[in-house]
């Protein structure tokens, strides 16, 4: 797991660049592709539900050989400690702790410059719903929604596929919450076609959301947080989220927080009701997001301790 912590190390000093030759845009680039020629639109639902199965068979084939093939290479060299480096390399791009955080802090800035038009813009960026009409309070809230569940996406999911499958699983990984990002959606074009990658995002993601969703709670007791409130919502809300994952997150970081998660979100002009995760015991402000990010890196400098002490006791042979 050194390499595991390596690669979170070089994410917190690199961060996520931002270009068309990052490993996650070319898998982007793969899938638009691919969509591109097997999608029809006049195509039956039920061929547009087979086609979008050999979607993710494509990407998940092409993307697991191409970076297994690379891997393979890699360990030719007779260096161990330039293997390690490389492979942490690789695997940096799968996480994104700093660019999330990034995010979070910048819609911070906004907010309490009291710059509502460039948070309503920027959150735009990181959220799916409409933002031109967001109050102050629901930039907040998406914010926060966000970072909660991405923490389970862009940081504890890959690790966890590293963890048991090493570099090439965690581009897997990567590779199906790219497709569920962009064909996941339940629209007139993808409701059949994206099913797949939506249901194929789920299972790979059940895991990892249950362990984000534990150790956050773990995180709260350690930040001097609601603990035992993150519990109590955890158990009572998490299964409110219309994903089978994000719940587990979101309902989670409302607990700890004493805020009110859910609720009214606007998609391309039509109103959406999402349950209410958590108890409004505190109105949603700035420093929610903070708190936010304090809980997604706890979270995962956790997940990265308990890997590594399980890591050296298999090691030592006691399991």
């Amino acid at each position: 797991m050194i390499t595991a912590i390596l690669a979170f190390f070089i994410d917190a000093v690199m961060g996520d660049p931002r270009s068309k030759l990052h490993p996650v845009a070319l898998i982007g680039n793969l899938i638009a592709g691919i969509e591109g020629m097997l999608y029809g639109k006049e195509d039956s639902d039920k061929k547009k539900l087979v086609l979008g199965g050999i979607l993710v068979v494509l990407v998940l084939l092409f993307t697991f050989a191409v970076v297994n093939g690379i891997m393979n290479l890699v360990k030719m060299l007779d260096n161990i400690y330039v293997v390690t480096l490389i492979e942490a390399f690789f695997l940096s791009f799968t996480i994104s702790p700093k660019s999330l955080a990034a995010a979070g802090k910048e819609l911070y800035g906004y907010l309490v410059a009291d710059d509502l038009d460039n948070a309503r813009y920027k959150v735009g960026w990181i959220v799916g719903r409409d933002t031109e009409e967001l109050t102050p309070g629901e930039v907040s809230r998406a914010t926060i929604e966000t970072i909660a569940e991405n923490t389970v996406d862009g940081i504890i999911a890959p690790l966890f596929y590293f963890a048991i499958g090493g570099v090439p699983l965690a581009f897997l990984y990567r590779a199906v919450n790219t497709m569920d990002s962009m064909v996941g959606y339940k629209n007139d074009r993808y409701i059949y076609f994206g099913r797949v990658a939506a249901r194929a995002d789920d299972v790979l993601g059940y895991i990892p959301a249950r362990i984000t969703g534990l150790l956050f709670v773990v995180s709260a007791f350690i930040l001097g947080y609601d603990g035992k409130k993150a519990w109590k919502i955890l158990r009572r809300d998490a299964s409110k989220h219309p994903s089978p994952n994000g719940g587990w997150a979101e309902a989670t970081v409302a607990g700890a927080l004493h805020i009110r998660l859910g609720g009214f979100n606007s998609y391309f002009g039509k109103v959406h009701f999402r349950e209410y995760m958590g108890d409004p015991i505190e109105e949603i402000g700035f420093d929610h997001i903070m708190k936010t990010i304090r809980l997604m890196y706890t979270d995962a400098i956790l997940f990265l301790i308990i890997c590594h002490i399980i890591f050296v006791i298999c090691s030592m042979g006691v399991l």
